[in-house]
């Protein structure tokens, strides 16, 4: 068994999946529009040739996983330890911001709203026709199956791998109930898995970096006439990495857990204050209605295969995003669960988290959608003209205290941006190094690259933020496959540990076999 005090940093992991970073750089200054055409061209194949099998993947993944908490292994306790480290609420709370980072804000206001504007093809598509099935479309993209592949089955393989074989906290822990040890000794396979996961988190994180940047600078303008430029985004992307890599520097215990508990609860006070300032009645029946759609028609959207172009713009572009992002925050979520059982593991990212996330969004979108049905184009101008911010910014405009709503929104993003970044330094560092307290200067490191790196895509252009963060769906590619094993293997080592902790019996396990 490879001892995690001898771990130390994996340079051609970390020489590899920095040279992309460069080589996409130096392409982007070279010839923006080559680098945009070729990400869009693969990000087309992979779509097309991948999106049926990601579907079903999400669907098998979240379905596994719930037979399996509420199953006799849900009580199996998880990481090694005997009681969890931290509170229920502060648990929640790191985990939320994990996703919310992306969508928090901007995608909630404006998902639902194009939905509206835009009936998805499954439900009949038109235009301003169907309310419920806008949320109930945002739920499904935001909502249990996306969760569930952050940190769930996964999860499960990986805490196993790291606290209870005393094996180093990365990627490639995955392909260890296929591969054994050797897959973390001079492994090409084991090499490829953790830097296809690096790059994915780096592209993943590099574009809502940027896109914040940009955004940000667009709510500043509007509500207090801050020039709308791109020394403005440059500015705000350093102040996030700033704050980044301060929390960073404080760890886990400190930085991501202060920032996420605060956050979060800053962002159910907006919530709480829109959703008693704002159309109360028609918020509420957004959630309920369109959780009741969404449950209705769970498996036929969750598998709807009609319109390919519409999928790629949405299902399959938020499928690739999320999977990319996976490995990392199994790492991350490994490190902050350890004593919780299976089944509170599983209910916590695969429910909890899903509707905490899609009552958010009734909220936020609930909002935009009822100022829109009431006042046509209230809204939707400014989304088709502005993009996301202008729908946050219109949304906030039509409340009372206008200015005050507009800034705080613009704070609960800065702040799930922030705890993101940081959250992914610390996985890239464990990554790096095989261990859950990588050193302090690499984790301060990585998240001064994130926004460097940013900055610099932000001076070639805008294009090269949504290029990067379209390459994120080519890099779920081969991510995918490393999530692929955990649908057995999970329930195999959950049964495996059933019997160590003495959950179960030999003899019980022997029946089954028999018959």
């Amino acid at each position: 068994m490879e001892s995690k005090k001898k771990i130390k940093l994996d340079w051609p992991v970390f020489i590899i999946s920095g040279g992309f970073l460069i080589v996409f750089i130096v392409l982007s200054f070279i010839n923006n529009e080559m680098v945009g055409n070729g990400i869009s061209t693969l990000f087309t194949y992979s779509a097309d040739l991948f999106g049926a099998y990601w579907q079903v993947l999400l669907l098998a993944n979240f379905f596994i996983g719930l037979v399996l908490a509420f199953s006799k292994y849900g009580k199996v306790r998880l990481g090694n330890q005997d009681k969890p480290k931290y509170s229920n609420f502060r648990w929640v709370s790191m985990i939320l911001v994990t996703l919310l980072a992306s969508g928090g804000v901007f995608w909630a206001a404006s998902e639902p709203m194009y939905h509206y504007m835009d009936t998805p093809p499954l439900m009949g598509g038109g235009e301003f026709n169907n309310i419920q099935g806008a949320f109930a479309q945002s739920f499904m993209h935001w909502g249990f199956t996306a969760w569930a592949i952050l940190g769930t089955l996964a999860t499960i393989v990986m805490m196993y791998v790291h606290y209870s074989k005393g094996l180093p906290l990365r990627p490639r822990g995955l392909l260890y109930p296929i591969f054994g040890e050797k897959i973390y000794h001079r492994s090409v396979l084991g090499s490829s898995a953790d830097i296809f996961s690096i790059i994915a988190t780096v592209a993943g994180t590099l574009g809502p970096l940027g896109f914040l940047g940009l955004q940000i600078a667009y709510g500043l303008n509007h509500l207090f006439d801050v020039p709308n430029t791109i020394t403005t985004s440059i500015f705000i992307v350093a102040v996030l990495s700033l704050l980044a890599a301060i929390s960073a520097a404080t760890g886990v215990d400190r930085g991501i857990l202060t920032l996420s508990r605060y956050n979060v609860g800053f962002t159910i006070f907006l919530a709480l204050i829109v959703l008693f300032v704002g159309p109360t009645l028609f918020i509420i029946d957004a959630f309920v209605g369109g959780t009741g759609y969404h449950l209705q028609n769970f498996l036929s959207m969750s598998l709807y295969r009609g319109d390919g172009d519409w999928l790629g713009w949405w299902t399959i572009f938020f499928w690739g995003w999320f999977i990319g992002y996976a490995p990392m925050l199994i790492v991350f979520i490994s490190r902050i669960s350890r004593g919780r059982t299976i089944r509170e593991l599983i209910i916590a990212v695969s429910i909890v988290a899903p509707l905490v996330n899609n009552f958010w969004f009734s909220v936020v979108g609930g909002t935009g959608v009822f100022f829109e049905k009431e006042n046509p184009g209230s809204i939707s101008n400014a989304l088709n003209e502005g993009g996301m911010p202008a729908a946050v910014m219109a949304i906030t405009d039509q409340l009372p205290m206008g200015v005050i709503l507009g800034l705080g929104f613009l704070l609960a993003s800065v702040i799930f941006v922030a705890t993101t970044v940081d959250t992914m330094s610390y996985t890239v560092a464990a990554t790096l190094t095989g261990n859950d307290h990588p050193k302090r200067w690499l984790r301060v490191f990585w998240a001064l690259i994130f926004g460097l790196t940013t900055i610099m895509i932000l001076t070639i252009g805008e294009d090269s933020i949504t290029s990067i963060q379209n390459s994120i769906v080519i890099t779920a590619v081969p991510v995918s496959l490393l999530l692929l094993p955990p649908l057995w293997n999970a329930p195999r080592i959950a049964r495996k540990m059933a019997l160590e902790q003495g959950l179960i019996w030999e003899r019980e396990i022997r029946k089954k076999v028999n018959k």
